[in-house]
């Protein structure tokens, strides 16, 4: 085996952590891995006999990469073309819902991000959210991020303390028991297919949030938008009950969500949280470039 293998063998053992930490960082699957892959370049470049912690070194390398991503995201969202803000919803990680005995399942469900986190760390401040994700979720010490943000460590620091504060503050309390979950969702899809407005009124909370996120142009039209208030909620369900016909329930970032599909392709995902029996939020994609590239289990249900 040559040199340049076996570093690439070793990289391999930790893209797994790595895609984790840009998924996080980005909220987009495909910039995930292209940061992921960016971090692989800049590993295949570098004087590896200095690193002694390469895991460490990755995971710092990956961060850089996103916070160069997202500030340049952040410097793109000052011009008009973002004619919606507060409606993005992060790309959806799907798994089947019939594996929900399966032990290796309950692992992959207990390492995954909820979109409602993702949309919260979406309004932390670049460097904030590279201080709190490295740290908070991946436990690595801020003497190692503080060079990354270019701050001393008590100053990065005080990034991921203010970041952990707004994410507390913001984060929904949520169902953790999916057949709880299940039972709220079906009886919303029967809801939805019946046109019983009364019935999903009851099924959501009264403050209940809907972030529909349709990407920056269908037809020629803005669609995205955010609707608070159970009735606009609720009207909007009974707007698009036809599309509940093909809904089929899956796990959409470790909970139980919806994808809707149709003549073969995906139309959307929903993602929800769910608190006392009451959808207190709801978030569909319905991007067709993004869906497009979504991996999607077999038939969802």
């Amino acid at each position: 085996m040559t040199g340049s293998e076996e570093l690439a063998g070793r990289f391999e053992e930790h893209r797994g952590r790595l895609r984790a930490v840009a998924y996080r960082m980005l909220g987009s699957l495909t910039e995930a891995e292209d940061a992921v892959q960016e971090t692989w370049l800049k590993l295949s470049r570098a004087e590896t006999d200095g690193i002694h912690n390469l895991g460490g070194w990755l995971t710092t390398v990956t961060g850089r990469v996103c916070l160069d991503l997202l500030r340049s995201r952040a410097a793109r969202r000052e011009e008009p073309m973002d004619a919606t803000p507060g409606t993005f919803v992060p790309d959806p990680v799907l798994r089947p819902l019939s594996h929900l005995d399966d032990p290796a399942e309950e692992v992959l469900r207990a390492d995954s991000v909820g979109l409602a986190l993702l949309v919260v760390l979406e309004n932390l401040a670049p460097d904030e959210r590279l201080a709190f994700v490295l740290h908070d979720m991946f436990a690595v010490p801020f003497d190692d991020i503080a060079p990354v943000v270019e701050r001393s460590p008590a100053a990065t620091r005080q990034l991921a303390s203010r970041a952990r504060r707004r994410v507390r503050g913001a984060t929904p309390s949520a169902e953790p028991d999916l057949g709880r979950q299940k039972e709220v969702l079906d009886a919303f899809l029967a809801a939805s297919r019946a046109g019983d407005f009364e019935a999903l009124l009851a099924l959501l909370h009264p403050d209940v949030v809907l972030r529909a996120d349709s990407g920056a142009l269908v037809r020629g039209a803005a669609v995205s938008k955010a609707v608070q208030g159970a009735e606009a909620v609720a009207e909007q369900a009974m707007m698009f009950a036809r599309f509940a016909q093909a809904a089929e329930l899956a796990l959409v970032n470790g909970s139980v969500g919806v994808v809707n599909a149709h003549g073969g392709r995906v139309r959307s995902v929903m993602g929800v949280t769910i608190s006392d029996g009451r959808i207190t939020a709801l978030y569909i994609l319905a991007d067709p470039e993004r869906l497009a590239r979504l991996e999607v289990p077999g038939r969802a249900g």
